[in-house]
């Protein structure tokens, strides 16, 4: 083999092989199938092989329900802090900075006033990104306050949620409190006339099952959300005995009365309007 020949070679035998670049796909937890991020995040984070929904991140459900630009989000100034001096595997305040920075959230909460559909309602929504969604003492306060200011506006109330975590360990009682605190304000926006909307998506676990999520005029769940206090694990273990099929699915659930409807992803802004229409919000 002449030189020349023999040097093209070994220069092609180095070049580094160009491989598919890392986050072009996704693994399906719902059909274990491989897709397409981008045709996932066109359709609303929803697989098109077999409508399993995606976790969604507060700011891009923000996105999906809200009208453009029509979100005003309130106490921003709201931070969490660490009153107990908690820690586990790393001391709670930085856990709180690390997931800060992961998320782009100050909470696990977001709220605020907007429009969904041109219909002016107050928005809340919990995301399980953020230590799980769990109920620290500012989401408690920031739930309180968005619902108190729905009662003043007398708007309509939405709170979509999401939340792996109940009552964050991290706060002890200052977090469990908040269960009673935010369902109290439910109570009082009851008494004056409110409409309560409830989505619970996948997870909506924990005290937050056991509180405010549970306590809408109507509760809304995306498909096969898991919806509970313990989890399934927890209580076939804890009865020691088999769990009926599709066990704290929102499907089972909507069978026995918790869930009023399910509702998919792409129709749950025109769902969530048309109700706010059919009860003259």
């Amino acid at each position: 083999m002449a030189k020349s020949n023999v040097k093209s070679w070994l220069k092609h035998e180095e070049r580094t092989k160009r491989g598919v670049p890392e986050g072009l796909w996704l693994r399906c937890d719902g059909c274990g199938g491989t897709v397409f991020r981008k045709q996932v995040e066109d359709n609303l984070d929803v697989c098109p092989e077999c409508e399993h929904h995606f976790y969604v991140s507060a700011h891009r459900r923000i996105r999906q329900l809200l009208d453009e630009d029509s979100f005003e989000e309130w106490y921003t100034e709201l931070s969490p802090s660490d009153p107990l001096e908690f820690a586990d595997k790393k001391p709670y305040h930085q856990r709180l900075k690390s997931e800060q920075a992961k998320t782009g959230l100050t909470e696990a909460c977001v709220v605020g006033r907007a429009y969904m559909r041109g219909r002016p309602l107050v928005f809340g929504l919990t995301d399980a990104g953020f230590i799980m969604g769990s109920m620290g003492s500012v989401v408690g306060e920031k739930l309180t306050r968005a619902i108190e200011e729905a009662t003043r506006l007398e708007l309509p109330l939405v709170i979509v949620s999401g939340s792996g975590g109940g009552a964050r360990m991290h706060e002890g009682i200052l977090s469990l409190m908040q269960m009673a605190k935010v369902s109290a304000a439910l109570g009082r926006f009851d008494d004056a006339g409110g409409l309560f909307i409830s989505v619970l998506t996948n997870p909506t676990m924990g005290g937050v099952a056991a509180s405010f999520a549970s306590l809408g005029d109507f509760v809304l769940a995306e498909p096969k959300a898991l919806v509970g206090f313990a989890g399934p694990r927890v209580i076939k273990n804890t009865v020691n005995m088999e769990l009926p099929s599709g066990f704290q699915t929102s499907e089972f659930l909507l069978k026995y009365g918790f869930v009023d409807r399910i509702i998919r992803r792409h129709d749950l802004r025109s769902e969530v309007a048309r109700l706010i229409d059919y009860c003259g919000q």
